[in-house]
């Protein structure tokens, strides 16, 4: 029962762990890069500490600072957030053997879910549905891998068992593209992961991008929180997030929330995780599962009114649940608009600092953000700001909700992606609901032509 915890991360996700600590009357330790040592929400946390320089690796990714900044503050538990260290197994059991607690599941948890190839045999010999595909690595011969694709049927994907983040995966459209694909995927894979272990789907061609939420307390309670649609991506990162799911029968969401639950309880999970589903002709197929608090994790906190954050901690704090599954209910709808600091039509990064900032507010409203006038948007992380996050009682409030709270947002200095997500919102594909993943691409080759 920690009474102390260091937040491993920056910006609006840094600030969202210390509300959801003070709430729990947890104190919290920030650390810091020289880049962020202006950062807002440094003051409000109880202490701050720096842990090195700008680049990642040698602060937000550095295991013995982060570790020892930890011990040197009396520090019990380590949040990891989202990004960085979240999802690095090794870290999660270094902060274990210095004595202290990772806020997440257990390493074992981790590398399993983290290798796509390990996953798709647990969710397979779970009950959860999968995409077609064998459950192990290719093999090494290239006229095996060939007889695979082949029984599969094309067009395929070639992905790293490793992988994440949109990197690390190749469609083939058909045999004469197969052997380029498979060895530049291999070495992509051990470049940016470390692990050229390849893995070979049926690749589907207009699904959508589906999630179901997850919270388990070590005690064999595993929940299910309802799900989101993250259809809206450009290059695999997502856009825009909603919650439920527009137009999918809820006995369905039931019946795979269900399952998710107990792939959980036989993994011995603990903590947040998001099982992510491609969606299409009616049937889910698990693609990962992502073992941390996600980017969109506000929208089912809106429809549950379940605080994810605060739940995770008091899982790594060994609290039983009083939560249980007859308990939850999704009640209207939620919207978010992920706020970039780019340019909102070549999408260039655009760091530098913020002169003015005004906040929509209202019923139904939620901007979970760092900035702050004067501030300034580094350079050397990701370009996410802020997210806005909108509630209504059906999806067409939520709608209107959004692009009002859109007007009201202003950010001064830097460009921002404000005007895309506004046009986005009048988009008549995702106003009706339901588009599936290419779909924001297409738009976007569409505008830049007009």
């Amino acid at each position: 029962m920690f009474d102390k915890l260091l937040i491993a991360n920056r910006g609006e996700i840094a600030l969202r762990i210390q509300r959801a600590c003070r709430d729990l009357g947890i104190k919290t330790v920030a650390v810091y890069s020289e880049a962020d040592a202006d950062a807002p929400y440094l003051q409000s946390a109880d202490e701050a500490v720096c842990i090195g320089p700008a680049a990642s690796r040698r602060s937000y990714l550095n295991k013995q600072a982060i570790i020892m900044a930890a011990l040197a503050t009396g520090a019990g538990a380590v949040h990891p957030g989202y990004g960085f260290l979240s999802e690095n197994a090794d870290f999660a059991d270094a902060v274990g053997a210095a004595g202290l607690t990772f806020v997440g599941p257990s390493a074992e948890a981790i590398r399993t879910m983290g290798d796509k190839v390990a996953a798709k045999k647990a969710m397979i010999e779970a009950g959860v549905p999968c995409v077609p595909g064998p459950d192990s690595a290719l093999p090494a011969d290239i006229e095996q891998v060939e007889a695979i694709a082949q029984a599969i049927g094309y067009p395929v994907i070639i992905k790293a068992a490793g992988g994440g983040g949109g990197r690390g995966m190749r469609v083939v459209q058909g045999r004469g593209d197969l052997r380029d694909a498979v060895a530049l995927t291999r070495e992509e894979a051990q470049r940016f992961f470390g692990n050229p272990d390849l893995y070979i789907e049926k690749y589907l061609e207009r699904p959508r991008h589906v999630e179901i939420q997850v919270l388990c307390d070590g005690h064999d309670n595993a929940l299910w929180l309802g799900d989101r649609d993250c259809s809206m991506q450009r290059r695999h990162q997502k856009v825009i997030e909603e919650a439920p799911a527009p137009g999918i029968d809820r006995a369905l969401i039931a019946a795979i929330g269900e399952r998710c639950a107990n792939a959980c309880r036989r993994l011995g999970y603990v903590g947040a995780g998001t099982f992510e589903f491609l969606y299409e002709d009616g049937e889910f197929y698990f693609i990962e599962m992502n073992t941390r608090v996600q980017v969109e994790h506000p929208v089912t906190e809106m429809v549950t009114g379940i605080d994810i954050v605060a739940m995770q901690i008091r899982a790594a704090r060994g609290e039983r649940f009083e939560l249980t599954q007859d308990n939850i209910a999704t009640r209207g709808h939620a919207i978010e608009c992920r706020i970039n600091a780019e340019d909102p039509f070549t999408f260039a990064p655009s760091p530098g600092p913020v002169a003015a900032l005004d906040l929509p507010t209202g019923d139904g409203v939620r901007v979970d953000t760092h900035l702050r006038a004067g501030y300034t948007v580094p350079s050397s992380y990701d370009s996410l700001i802020a997210k806005l996050i909108v509630h209504g009682a059906t999806r067409e409030d939520a709608l209107v909700r959004m692009r009002t709270a859109l007007a009201g947002f202003s950010i001064e200095g830097i460009a921002t992606n404000i005007p895309l997500q506004a046009e986005l919102l009048a988009e008549p594909g995702f106003v009706a609901g339901g588009v599936n993943i290419h779909h924001l691409e297409h738009w976007l080759k569409q505008r830049q032509v007009a």
